[in-house]
């Protein structure tokens, strides 16, 4: 949700900031700008597509060694360009900033008394006119900004430039990710190390409340007291070509494939290790034999991984776990358990919600958090106790695919390590369990051969304007996953419900109008679905049952059925997750809808 880019070097940073900004196209985005400082602030918006910026900025010959450039995610304010960062206060301060300023009208309204215009409704210029307020007193830009974020309240990544400085490029961090590029005698910032991969792997993440100060011939980092500090310096693993479609129309649908690689590369370390508390780090050994429950905090597409990894981390581990929604969690009156583990789980590892959740849990008293997340040195990873990193790689579609399947066998792996721990796990299980394991990327490539069946039922879809999605038990969560991918990529109103509660209302919305998908695995429940779906048919509604092979399930009028691999055992919910995704894709595919940039919607959700 909206990108960062910035560079000072002695070379042209417009092809470095308009590169950058197109590799942050998948956050999400309605607009796109860049500021360059050469002799003056010049600077290209346009609402729409980076492209569309890139040829104004190409058409007048935009250059510079010193410049900024941003997409943005439309809050404050609608999608125009006047709104469009980056922002300038009387052509001497422009600024790029991620996140939400709570205190901007009041803020604004002081800028107002001393004299400032606004041009924008956005919370941003607020932050422009700010430091100008402070640069003007004493032409110190480090010290401008300093002062300027001390008076704001909320989430904030900014990158900074004044006119009459070119050697010289400020940043600062509350909330929002961002980071700094190393290069030789150039530097680069960005709120994800996908906009500077081409630049340099080198990069420093900055914590809370960090300032920096950047020139060609060294930089300054300060802490939110103003002591200066250093942060150490990590080379990105992420590879280029993970962010390049290759063969492939859509990144959803790359990464929908990659799901068996994904899923062997995340089960590696677990087949390795087996089930022990080095999963998740050196101080696991000591906390999980003290956990006696467990709190999952997550938003979305990860909430519904951690509704599952409360089906098994209760059946097979004995343990209580509640599963909370972050964003709810975090303004509510909550009990704590300091022996609870607080699990986080967040593909990006910026999540805001998840974030201030984790603090609020921390706040309360929860002494122990572990954080699954796809992204190393992420910002919720370096806020816990523990860190299980998915192997996911580099996932760019909006709707989640790869990253949501990897949090499952993060979730089962903490599932069966607690389960040894209380003694629930023998040897002759554990090792049924692994060898499971070892087999699922299989049965995952098993259900991505079936999109040619998957891809007929699309066409049906397409045409409808409503769904229903059923599951029971563990694959419940499933049912609300496939109904999350379909509303988001294909705009297809769709709900989920528990098989068992259809009667209980869902079923008022049932006709020949209304496709219903059941998620029917060949488990103890499946007897109990198979009752629910005649319910469906009994008021002439059309099923679509994804089964699994050893099912006995026929197909009639109003009955459709494909069948998944041989059902799996508990890790069913793996392999039912890839056909209610192909489904979505497939559907939207359908309806002509942008796949990997669904609207209103953005990747990397850092705004509440």
């Amino acid at each position: 949700m909206c990108g960062i880019v910035g560079a000072i070097a002695q070379r042209n940073v417009v092809p470095i900031l308009v590169e950058g900004l197109k590799r942050l196209e998948y956050r999400g985005y309605d607009s796109a700008g860049v500021a360059v400082l050469d002799g003056e602030i010049k600077r290209v918006r346009r609402v729409g597509r980076v492209a569309e910026m890139e040829n104004a900025a190409n058409e007048i010959g935009l250059n510079g060694q010193l410049g900024i450039g941003h997409t943005r995610w439309a809050t404050h304010g609608g999608v125009t360009e006047p709104n469009a960062h980056p922002h300038v206060s009387d052509g001497l301060i422009a600024v790029v900033h991620n996140g939400i300023i709570e205190n901007h009208e009041e803020k604004r309204a002081e800028l107002k008394a001393k004299g400032y215009r606004f041009d924008s409704q956005t919370d941003t210029e607020v932050i422009a006119h700010l430091i100008h307020s402070f640069y003007v007193q004493d032409r110190d830009l480090l010290a401008a900004t300093r002062k300027a974020v001390a008076e704001l309240t909320g989430a904030y990544a900014i990158a900074v430039i004044v006119q009459d400085r070119p050697d010289l490029l400020c940043v600062a961090r509350m909330g929002c990710p961002l980071l700094i590029g190393l290069g030789e005698g150039e530097y680069f910032v960005a709120s994800d190390v996908s906009a500077i991969l081409s630049a340099t792997r080198r990069v420093i993440f900055l914590e809370e409340g960090d300032v920096g100060a950047l020139r060609r011939e060294g930089m300054a980092l300060f802490d939110q007291q103003g002591n200066p500090i250093e942060r150490p310096v990590h080379v990105s693993d992420v590879s280029l070509a993970s962010l390049e479609l290759g063969p492939y129309s859509h990144f959803m649908q790359k990464e929908i494939h990659e799901q068996p690689k994904a899923l062997a590369d995340t089960i590696e370390q677990v087949l390795d290790e087996g089930f022990a508390t080095s999963l998740f780090g050196p101080k696991a050994a000591d906390i999980l034999p003290q956990v006696d429950s467990v709190l999952i905090l997550a938003c979305g597409t990860s909430y519904y991984a951690g509704s599952v990894g409360r089906y098994w981390l209760e059946a097979i581990a004995g343990i209580p776990c509640q599963v909370e929604i972050a964003s709810e969690y975090r303004y509510r009156e909550a009990v704590a358990n300091p022996k609870q583990l607080v699990v986080t789980i967040s593909q990006s590892g910026e999540t805001l919600d998840t974030m201030e959740a984790l603090k609020y849990a921390k706040s309360l008293g929860h002494q122990w958090a572990l954080s699954i997340c796809n992204v190393r040195e992420s910002a919720i990873p370096r806020a816990s106790d523990l860190v299980f990193y998915t192997r996911a790689g580099a996932e760019i579609g909006v709707a989640s695919t790869k990253a949501f399947t990897t949090q499952l066998i993060a979730l089962f792996a903490l599932t069966a390590t607690l389960a040894k721990l209380r003694g629930k796990l023998d040897a002759d299980k554990e090792a049924s369990y692994l060898n499971d394991l070892r087999h699922l990327p299989g049965s995952v490539q098993h259900a991505l051969n079936l999109e040619p069946q998957i891809k007929l039922w699309s066409q049906q879809f397409a045409a409808k304007d409503h769904a229903l999605f059923l599951g029971r038990g563990v694959h419940y969560p499933i049912a609300l996953e496939g109904s999350l991918k379909l509303k988001e990529i294909s705009y297809i109103h769709a709900e989920a419900y528990p098989a068992g509660e259809l009667k209980h209302g869902p079923l008022a919305l049932v006709d020949n109008n209304m496709p219903v998908v059941v998620i029917a695995p060949n488990d103890t429940l499946l007897e109990k679905v198979k009752s629910n779906m005649q319910e469906v048919s009994a008021r002439g509604g059309e099923l679509f049952v994804f089964a699994d092979l050893d099912s006995h399930f026929s197909e009639s009028d109003g009955v459709h059925v494909i069948r998944t691999p041989r059902h799996v055992g508990v890790l069913s919910p793996v392999v039912h997750a890839i056909p209610v995704q192909m489904l979505a894709y497939h559907a939207a595919l359908q309806r002509g809808t942008d796949v990997d940039k669904p609207r209103n919607l953005a990747k990397s959700v850092t705004v509440e």
